[in-house]
């Protein structure tokens, strides 16, 4: 009867993992395209399929730092049980799918990171206060930081002495650059290290001598997939300004929405780091598969809803501004990934796109919206943990688990 009711309770974890991962792309994995189908660069039934390839390719490629966040890192002393999990992803998932159905983004982040707090405290576990100050401190400088980049970025894309011919191309070489440096867990690496990035590989495939601990070729290499990001943006914009503006926007989307798979599938899989890894002994691209299946699923068949919500009413960007939104998510987005902390990706693009609003005037911006918004993010954070911690001594004294 143990083994059966074990068995139950894995069956169930995995269920709920796969509701939250479709949650998750049909909520948090949205806004990298919000803006660009505010400025009419893509169509919203072809951003929902674009988002749900791309979040499922990124929780492949790079899910793997926040998911051991999520499932390890937020409460000391005790492991996430197969019921804990359900507890703590059974809560999140509900805040997400309100959000999907109210079109107020809820952020993924923060419910699953107090959902996963409350189950934790509730199975005896101690808070881990140092996790708890890094991940504080990095979500509460990213809407000033995502908001404040985008502002400038915009204000400078609408000076009439930098021609976009010139603009546009650096602003590709910045993101082609950062692309050369980001960890992928497909490219080749040594035994221990768990992933590398392109000019990493490249650097180390030669092995050229480092100079004050920085290896040269893995710094030209990052120069020369800028350059040539450039010099492809540079042609494009010549052959047409407006159509290479656009097509940098869609791009930007894509490259965001790769990295919002890599840093939300952690809120799905990570609660079941313990069950999976420990317990079953399976590898950890199993349970990144998992979670991206729920992504792809989540992001084609309830993203439209909330692109539109999205993008329609927090502002009414132009290209430019939506470039300036996008840039800095994706910088943000992977150093997040990097520093392997959960972050809500409704909170860098909105941000964002405020920012990149506020460029052009404020009368693009619904106060409204954005306050209510954040009310929203306030209450999703508190009340999860209680949620969470209840939901879990429901489970624990019904089941005994």
């Amino acid at each position: 009867m143990a083994g059966l009711l074990f068995w139950a309770l894995v069956a169930l974890a995995t269920v709920t993992s796969l509701a939250t991962a479709w949650a998750l792309g049909a909520n948090s994995n949205s806004p990298p395209f919000a803006p660009a189908i505010g400025a009419n660069a893509i169509s919203t039934m072809r951003a929902a399929f674009l988002v749900g390839i791309l979040a499922a390719l990124g929780a492949l490629a790079q899910g793997g730092a926040i998911s051991e966040t999520v499932g390890a890192g937020l409460i000391n002393g005790v492991q996430i049980t197969s019921l804990a999990a359900t507890a703590g992803l059974l809560t999140a998932t509900s805040f997400m799918v309100i959000g999907v159905y109210t079109g107020y983004p809820v952020p993924a982040a923060f419910a699953t990171t107090g959902a996963m707090v409350g189950v934790g405290l509730s199975l005896g576990g101690d808070p881990a206060i140092d996790t708890y100050r890094r991940i504080a401190t990095f979500w509460v400088l990213v809407p000033p930081v995502s908001g404040g980049l985008a502002y400038l970025t915009a204000t400078l894309l609408r000076r009439d002495d930098i021609p976009e011919t010139l603009s546009i191309p650096l602003l590709a070489a910045i993101v082609g650059g950062i692309a050369a440096n980001v960890q992928l867990s497909i490219i080749p690496s040594p035994p221990d290290v768990e992933q590398s990035s392109i000019a990493a590989f490249v650097a180390r495939f030669v092995q050229s001598p480092t100079l004050g601990g920085v290896d040269p070729l893995q710094v030209l290499v990052t120069i020369a997939l800028a350059a040539l990001s450039f010099q492809v943006m540079r042609r494009r914009t010549r052959d047409s300004v407006e159509g290479g503006i656009r097509s940098f926007l869609v791009v930007l989307g894509s490259v965001v929405a790769f990295s919002s798979g890599g840093s939300q599938v952690g809120l799905a899989t990570g609660p079941l780091e313990n069950l999976y890894g420990t317990e079953l002994g399976l590898p950890g691209i199993v349970l990144l598969a998992l979670g991206a299946t729920g992504i792809l699923a989540g992001a084609w068949m309830g993203a439209p809803k909330l692109l539109q919500a999205t993008s329609r009413e927090y502002a009414q960007l132009g290209v430019r501004r939506s470039i300036a939104a996008l840039v800095p998510g994706f910088i943000i987005a992977q150093l997040a990934i990097a520093l392997g902390i959960p972050i809500s990706f409704n909170n860098i693009i909105i941000s964002g796109v405020i920012g990149g609003g506020l460029a052009g005037g404020s009368a693009g911006v619904s106060r409204r919206k954005i306050g209510v918004t954040l009310t929203f993010w306030v209450i999703t954070l508190g009340s999860s943990i209680a949620v969470g911690f209840g939901l879990y001594k429901l489970f624990a004294a019904v089941l005994g688990g």
